[in-house]
């Protein structure tokens, strides 16, 4: 597990169809503390996904600094994307191995498909897969390289609830048996508060934190939609600033 700190100072991208720099990022500051799961939330287009491929190396091109750990340590990162990007001429189990460097067993696929439900689809090939199912493919993929760093971009987005709900547990159920440092990107306020121990809110761009809050809900009562919805609505009423961000 890692300490993760971030400073972006500026982020730009030429802007489109006139003159000068679009700012999608400017003066973020964060930190996470090792096996912390943090919840990103922010307003559609803010930059949330921008910020996760610069901590995760995609994106080079911005001023600040991104500390994973100590400067002496290069940190493996998992990054489960939007899209599950299942490669189709390959079955579940082989998408997962791709993953996998030379030094590490194939035998922790094995544990990993039993906890996400997915051991007798092992041998199926994506096109044969609900979006559930290739969903819970990705997050095994990318535990399966035993991350000290863990990247998710709305990874339940386009799910039914029921389906949302079950995937979400299973990955819990997964998180505390391998724990991680997870930063977590959803538009999901429900969906948030039950997953993370601190919720991140982002501003619109030029996207910076706008506020930091520690969920006080245990997790052992994280199943109770009613005590959720409680939270969330109290939420709304001490922050109204956080109405305009979902």
């Amino acid at each position: 597990m890692t300490d993760i700190r971030i400073r972006i100072d500026s982020k730009t991208y030429p802007a489109i169809g006139q003159a000068g720099q679009y700012q999608a990022i400017a003066n973020l500051g964060l930190s996470l503390r090792a096996g912390e799961f943090v919840c990103l939330v922010g307003p559609s287009g803010c930059g949330k996904t921008t910020l996760l491929n610069i901590i995760a190396g995609l994106d080079p091109d911005y001023d600040g600094e991104i500390m994973l750990g100590s400067l002496h340590t290069s940190p493996k990162i998992g990054y489960v994307f939007q899209n599950p990007r299942l490669l189709p001429w390959r079955t579940v189990r082989e998408n997962i191995e791709l993953a996998l460097g030379s030094h590490q067993s194939p035998e922790l696929i094995d544990p990993l498909l039993e906890t996400m439900q997915l051991t007798r689809a092992q041998h199926v090939y994506p096109e044969r897969l609900s979006l559930g199912m290739s969903r819970r493919v990705a997050i095994i993929r990318a535990f399966a390289v035993d991350p000290d760093v863990l990247l998710m971009d709305e990874p339940f987005v386009s799910l039914d609830a029921p389906t949302a709900r079950q995937v979400r547990d299973l990955l819990l159920k997964l998180w505390r048996q391998r724990p991680h440092t997870v930063l977590f990107v959803t538009h999901d306020l429900r969906e948030a508060i039950a997953l993370a121990d601190r919720l991140v809110f982002l501003s619109s761009s030029p996207m910076h934190v706008l506020s930091e809050i520690t969920v006080p809900i245990a997790r052992e009562e994280r199943h109770n939609e009613t005590l959720i919805e409680s939270y969330r609505q109290q939420l709304m009423k001490d922050h109204p600033e956080i109405r305009q961000l979902l």
